[in-house]
């Protein structure tokens, strides 16, 4: 009997005898001159690994173990063409037979496992992070503190004979075809787009001149390395800036790249300085697949669609619905290396799924660290955190089911172990439990459905509504404390008030709030929390709805597919406080902060910072702000002022001389950290 999982909030498993199947995702493909196993393309993503230690070693294992897992066609991260080309200073390049060695040890290892690998060719452009960026025209990206120098005619000539060159080092290197990344902002797209091609040659002007860059570029390539190679062509088909291409230039660019010889084009939706969150988890499931819907039937060759498709159902129903020939995948394939064998053998409950956090992936990039995954920290970590069964079981208690304890107990029972977990209450989560509340984050509930059924895979002992004592744990060989924490309360002249609440009364559902709300605490709860009171409930928005308030035109009258934003209506009245005089939310996410502050912004959150808090009064909270004392007259006041952990039972086993580990939140309050719980909890259980 297969076990089927839903994601409805506390409902944990539903028994059905009905096997799933993905025909059309498990269809081959063929190209011709050679055929792809499925329908699935494992997309491009920048790890770090390139330019790190071992880099080389470490992503073979990293791409070996995706290719092993089933994937059809694998892309790489972005190799530059030249110099001028890279993302940042040393960054990854291929421009001379020198280079070619090292990456046999990525693409022989991917074909030792069954798989095929096309390397990505990126040119950054004037996003490049450094003094020799270049660009169409010298116009300084709003991301960027560098401003590009001009390309000549001559260096333009030189570029495209750059890419050509690198497209034939690549096919010596045993790659089974390129990318050219023609999307995101980056060079190409910087020449196809009036918004940063001011020139008044031959390589700018009117839409013929400025697609000549892409079309010499796919027509040397496809020349130069002859008929049996792929070549994708990654195409901006929504910029999501200001004078970016109309529908009728994408579709013509998409033709003459077809004609230019590609063999496959792939979807890109929005530049990186484009304000519209396009990857994020408050984006809708495979919610961009109707640009690429548009473009099916304009061409002959398969079309890629691509962002937020994380299981096996939605990619199905992307296919079987006609809005493209394969689906494009990159962070799932951070979250479970063996998506598509488990999506194969009906094993979907077993995925880890990529929940769209952004914390330990593209954060961890733009902080100049290696690229990992919060649900699944061994990604791109496989030759130093590799799986081993354990020669020795042992007895394992794990006392408290949030992130932490549940990656411990997960990985202990399955290199082994005999593990009990011990909830308090009557289900696992911890915080993931609220945080999945959160308007946006309803994709945690697919973390909790991996983990419940890895303990049920590896059978772990799960007691809930059991608060374990000392006199539990005797006889276990390793205890493990993940207790997590509780809501610091703060000290306020009648604070003790019916108007006042702790964060985790209010997300689950404990106490009813008014219309006029101060949240006390700017932090990464505190701006949840004032999401969370934003809207009337938390149900993921429809696609439709999620374009409206983004001011995405679905009927793309416009270039860059940008239209007017239609506002929704919040809830509430809010206002976010914080002590600190710094910006409110500065410790949110790198790439997905600016979202959020966004969101509060455009629904009218009042946020104030440098705040001393007087007292709750009958109308409201008497707060000093600007040497002025101010009444902020509201019907409730939520605390979001951090967390303490909770270490009652570690005080007994303390007294008792017991010894035990500590991790997660009961090792660390601080700001909640799911990426450091899971981590730590997957660090021990390997220890053991």
């Amino acid at each position: 009997m297969n076990m089927e999982y839903s994601v409805r909030k506390g409902v944990n498993i539903i028994m059905t005898d009905q096997q799933p199947t993905y025909p059309h995702l498990f269809q081959p493909l063929d190209l011709g001159f050679t055929s792809l196993k499925n329908r699935v393309l494992m997309g491009s993503m920048h790890t770090g690994l390139e330019e790190g230690k071992d880099g080389f070693k470490r992503m073979a294992a990293y791409f070996g173990a995706r290719a092993a897992g089933g994937v059809g066609l694998i892309v790489t991260g972005g190799v530059a063409p030249n110099r001028a080309g890279w993302i940042a200073p040393f960054s990854i390049r291929l421009a001379n037979s020198s280079q070619v060695n090292k990456h046999r040890m990525v693409t022989d290892t991917v074909h030792e496992n069954g798989g095929k690998i096309c390397m990505q060719i990126l040119h950054s452009g004037r996003y490049g992070y450094h003094p020799l960026c270049v660009a169409p025209t010298g116009i300084k990206a709003p991301i960027n503190r560098f401003k590009p120098r001009e390309l000549s005619k001559r260096a333009i000539k030189s570029t495209i004979s750059d890419f050509i060159r690198c497209a034939v080092l690549a096919q010596k290197a045993g790659y089974d075809g390129v990318e050219v990344m023609g999307s995101e902002g980056y060079l190409i797209n910087q020449f196809i787009v009036k918004k940063t091609n001011r020139r008044t040659d031959e390589w700018g002007g009117d839409f013929e001149n400025r697609i000549r860059f892409p079309l010499a570029i796919v027509n040397g390539i496809r020349e130069a390395v002859g008929g049996d190679f792929i070549i994708i062509y990654r195409l901006s088909m929504l910029d999501l800036v200001k004078d970016g291409s109309s529908w009728s230039e994408v579709v013509e660019l998409a033709k003459g790249i077809e004609q230019a010889g590609a063999t496959i084009i792939n979807t890109g939706i929005g530049w990186h300085e484009a304000r519209i969150p396009t990857i994020a988890t408050m984006v809708p499931r495979a919610g961009f697949t109707w640009v690429t819907q548009r473009m099916m039937g304009e061409v002959k060759i398969p079309l890629v669609t691509t962002n937020r498709i994380n299981m096996p159902s939605v990619a199905e129903s992307v296919l079987a619905e006609g809005r493209a020939d394969m689906v494009s995948m990159a962070r799932p394939f951070l979250a479970d290396p063996d998506w598509v064998l488990k999506a194969e053998q009906g094993r979907e409950n077993e995925i880890n799924t990529c929940i769209g956090c952004n914390q330990a992936c593209l954060d961890h990039i733009f902080s100049q660290k290696t690229a990992t995954c919060l649900v699944n920290p061994r990604a791109c970590n496989e030759t130093l955190m590799p799986f081993k069964k354990s020669k020795v079981p042992k007895r394992v208690a794990v006392v408290g089911g949030g992130p932490a304890g549940l990656s411990c107990a997960a990985v202990a029972a399955a290199r082994g172990h005999s593990v009990t977990l011990f909830e308090a209450a009557g289900e696992i989560g911890g915080q993931f439990r609220l945080a999945r509340q959160i308007p946006g984050k309803d994709e945690f509930e697919e973390t909790l459905r991996y983990f419940n059924h890895q303990l049920q895979l590896h059978n772990v002992d799960i007691r809930l509504d059991c608060r374990a004592q000392a006199g539990d744990l005797e006889g276990y060989d390793h205890i493990v404390l993940s207790t997590g924490v509780i809501p610091r309360k703060i000290e306020l002249e009648g604070a003790e008030t019916s108007t006042v609440s702790l964060y985790n009364e209010v997300l689950t559902g404990n106490k009813a709030i008014g219309r006029r709300v101060a949240v006390i605490g700017a932090g990464g709860i505190g701006f949840d929390m004032a999401e969370y009171l934003l809207h009337e409930d938390s149900s993921p928005p429809s696609i439709p709805s999620f374009m409206a308030r983004w001011g995405v035109d679905t009927h793309y009258e416009k270039g860059g597919g940008l239209g007017e934003i239609v506002p929704m209506q919040p809830a509430r009245e809010l206002y976010l406080l914080q002590r600190k005089k710094t910006k409110p939310g500065a410790g949110l996410g790198k790439t997905t902060g600016w979202i959020h502050r966004m969101v509060l912004k455009k629904n009218g959150v009042k946020l104030l910072n440098g705040v001393e808090y007087l007292a709750v009064t009958e109308q409201g909270l008497l707060i000093r702000h600007n040497n002025e004392k101010v009444l902020l007259e509201v019907d409730d006041i939520v605390i979001c002022a951090g967390q303490l952990s909770e270490l009652t039972l570690a005080k007994e086993l303390d007294g008792l001389g017991i010894t035990y580990h500590l991790i997660g939140g009961a090792l660390k309050a601080g700001e909640l950290d799911a990426k450091r719980a899971i981590l730590q909890g997957t660090e021990l259980a390997d220890s053991l």
